[in-house]
């Protein structure tokens, strides 16, 4: 009788998806065509109409099992098994629910528990033999399934992308964004950081720079204008690539100097820093302005002391 019922709900249950079926199919198409917000509309719609099969064929497998088990008791009592029948009425009686959780659960009564209870006894604790809950193997099989289709989904069949694969494509997501970033925000080169640029391409762009934006007021050579002379080794502000890039950058609104981060990036403050630095000082321009600030000298680092070599420890040695 119990196959015949699962029988029953497996027929209905097709019968009854078959429709949605055919409405997702039917509705599916139009909505390609359409704009976003009616697909997901017909999702929705979709989705809702599934949930109220769902529910209608669980409603009428209730009826149809409740129906059965009539038919079943009065048959019992039909051939005289009237206790069979008696038993099969009271566990009719019983709430579904308390059915399904002692179904999923294989819970031993309290009064049968010596029935699989263990012979041993450690300092009067006993063990039960108890089975696995239904519910957890269920879920320890569906794990084992899971597992067997992810190894050959993303291991084994090639249609899945490996860890390896996946990073690879997250590094470059990532790198993509990353200069996304620089171009609209700059490389996060500040006076902290800032190097001297001596390359060509790098002194070429800040050429370009200093001749649209500087000549104004340095001269077309540095000479100085109405700003001070760039080709001297006096200086201001300090005259070294983080002095000048940090000037540059924020300006001397005092002096009129203009602050140049919102119209230029930090490579290009840094360009046209290093093309002053480089390519400006140490010319000797015509009508050159008056030295300002003071006489900057860079910092060298130290020569290693002569005592302490290994020629002159050799030497000594001799």
């Amino acid at each position: 009788m119990k196959n015949k019922r699962r029988i029953l709900f497996v027929v209905w249950s097709l019968f009854m998806a078959f429709p949605a079926w055919l409405f997702a199919q039917n509705a599916a198409a139009p909505a390609a065509s359409g704009s976003t917000d009616d697909t997901n509309l017909v999702k929705w719609l979709i989705i809702v109409a599934a949930v109220i099969i769902v529910v209608a064929v669980l409603a009428l497998f209730k009826a149809l099992n409740s129906m059965l088990k009539i038919q079943e008791i009065n048959a019992l009592r039909e051939l005289g098994m009237e206790e069979a029948a008696q038993k099969l009425a009271a566990e009719r009686k019983v709430s579904w629910w308390r059915r399904m959780m002692e179904r999923w659960t294989d819970a031993v009564p309290i009064e049968q528990e010596k029935d699989v209870l263990f012979d041993h006894d450690y300092d009067g604790i006993q063990e039960l033999d108890n089975k696995l809950p239904p519910w957890w193997l269920a879920l320890f099989y569906i794990t084992i399934a899971f597992a067997v289709v992810y190894i050959f989904y993303y291991h084994l069949s090639g249609m899945g992308m490996s860890s390896q694969e996946m990073y690879a494509q997250e590094m470059k997501q990532a790198e993509a964004a990353v200069a996304e970033y620089k171009a609209t925000h700059g490389s996060g080169l500040d006076e902290t950081n800032v190097t001297l640029a001596e390359d060509e391409t790098a002194l070429s762009i800040g050429e370009t720079v200093y001749k649209t934006n500087c000549v104004p007021c340095h001269g077309g050579q540095g000479e100085g204008g109405i700003g001070p002379n760039l080709t001297d080794k006096y200086w201001i502000h300090g005259g070294s690539i983080q002095n000048v890039f940090k000037v540059i950058k924020d300006g001397v609104p005092e002096k009129g100097m203009l602050a140049w981060k919102d119209q230029l990036k930090a490579e290009q403050i840094q360009a046209v820093a290093s093309y002053i630095l480089v390519k400006l000082q140490g010319t000797n321009p015509p009508n050159a302005k008056e030295p300002q600030g003071e006489l900057y000298e860079p910092e060298e680092t130290a020569a290693p002391d002569a005592e302490n070599t290994p020629e002159a420890e050799s030497d000594g040695g001799e």
